[in-house]
């Protein structure tokens, strides 16, 4: 609303579709019922795929129609790309499957569903909520609760930490080489493809916490949505621990419809490589993005083919629970997680391509950034993250600063976290990166 007011009419159509649908899909039976759901789906795809999808279809077939030397006869749409649609979007369908499968009531209370799908916190950037576990909390009277308001606002500041402190300064050295591949080295842009993969988990991530951290504050409970990714052994793995509120959704949505893992091999592997393509192309109207999804299909197809070999293999020379093995499964995996974002970042496909052929030459000093002190900052912010993410899944039952039996140490470690980000914070930063989608 805040660059085009009448978009808030976009909201306010999904909603009462979906609201009225639900409801008479609760009363219906029989194949009334599936009716009114694929109408409930095709107007919330109709929004998305207007908004997001319509320019990039017309560019290929823009593409298509200019090698045959025809004029492309369909229009360009001079149209903004409404904040966060595909989240509110898939979590507005989300609703009207779970009370189409008898999981889920139907709201009644035309208030109460409106803030399910437009709960501030999570509204444009997620975690994307199931309705089972937030409509329930919007009936209650919740009072406020000191305990809630210091755990939400802990949840926050490590949130505004991740954003400000590491994904922000990372994105300065990150954004000099991606938008100028033809000048960089393999070094170069090896430093910036783990300088991004970094900040990517920290703007997304950062978002999640903050928004988790100020529903809290309101007595309201979102689901986790991260879970030290970067610590994952394989990309199963990682996915269990990426995004979990849209890996969930892929999953119990699009890939056990499709017959999930209940049917032939090669059907499985059709059905995952077809969700992970699905998810490339929910997060951008671009081949880049698609290429992205497509990458981390054909990991999970290679290690769904590849387990029982590496198992055998690890049983064989007797490496079982072997710390070296799960650092150097867990740094492959960082490896190629680390290889599919430069297609995430790349700002076109040519671009990728000619980030991938820089990678392998190493002949020129690669680029340090602006200066000394900002590569030593950057430095800074990764072994601070790795620090705490080390705690969390190594750790997580010892001793917690923030949350110690003494005030004076929980004062001091809430301090450290804001001096930290008035210190070290990037001000002038961009906005999250995941507002895109």
């Amino acid at each position: 609303m805040a660059f085009v007011p009448i978009y808030i009419l976009i909201l306010g159509f999904t909603i009462i579709v979906d609201y009225f649908v639900a409801i008479e899909i609760e009363n219906k039976t029989g194949k009334e019922r599936k009716i009114l759901l694929i109408c409930s789906l095709i107007a919330n795809l109709g929004v998305l795929v207007v908004f997001k999808y319509y320019n990039f279809f017309i560019d290929n077939v823009g593409f298509l129609t200019s090698q045959l030397f025809i004029t492309n006869p369909l229009p360009y749409l001079q149209i903004l790309l409404p904040i966060g649609l595909s989240f509110h979007t898939f979590q507005a369908m989300s609703y009207n499957i779970e009370v189409y499968r008898g999981t889920q009531k139907a709201e009644k209370h035309f208030g109460v569903y409106s803030l399910y799908v437009m709960f501030y916190p999570q509204l444009v950037a997620g975690p994307i909520e199931r309705p089972q576990n937030v409509l329930h909390q919007f009936h209650k009277k919740i009072d406020f609760s000191y305990e809630n308001m210091v755990s939400g606002l802990r949840i926050m500041l490590w949130g505004f930490i991740k954003k400000l402190v590491v994904a922000d300064r990372l994105s300065i050295y990150v954004d000099s080489v991606f938008n100028n591949p033809e000048f960089h080295n393999g070094t170069s842009i090896a430093i910036a493809s783990f300088f991004f993969a970094i900040q990517i988990y920290c703007d997304f991530s950062g978002y999640s916490d903050i928004a988790i951290g100020s529903a809290k504050t309101m007595g309201i409970d979102l689901m986790i949505n991260f879970k030290q990714p970067y610590f994952a052994r394989s990309i199963k793995d990682f996915w269990g621990r990426w995004h979990i509120s849209l890996s969930t959704w892929f999953r119990d949505y699009l890939y056990i419809p499709l017959g999930g893992s209940r049917v032939a091999e090669y059907r499985k592997h059709l059905n995952l490589l077809i969700v992970f393509v699905v998810s490339g192309v929910w997060h951008g109207a671009s081949w880049t993005f698609v290429i992205w999804g497509a990458l981390h299909g054909l990991y999970r197809v290679m290690g769904m083919v590849t387990e029982k070999t590496r198992k055998k293999l690890i049983s064989i020379v007797n490496l079982q629970n072997n710390r070296i093995v799960f650092c150097l499964e867990t740094v492959f995996t960082v490896c190629l997680v680390t290889l599919t974002w430069i297609f995430f970042r790349a700002n076109s496909l040519q671009d990728a391509f000619s980030l991938l052929s820089n990678l392998t030459s190493f002949g020129e000093k690669p680029f340090l950034g602006d200066g000394t002190n900002g590569m030593a900052h950057c430095i800074f912010a990764i072994l601070l993250l790795f620090a705490v993410e080390f705690k969390l899944e190594y750790l997580p039952n010892t001793l917690n600063f923030a949350t110690h039996s003494s005030i004076i140490v929980r004062w001091a470690t809430l301090i450290i976290g804001i001096f930290a980000i008035l210190i070290f914070g990037v001000f002038n930063g961009g906005q999250f990166i995941y507002f895109q989608f």
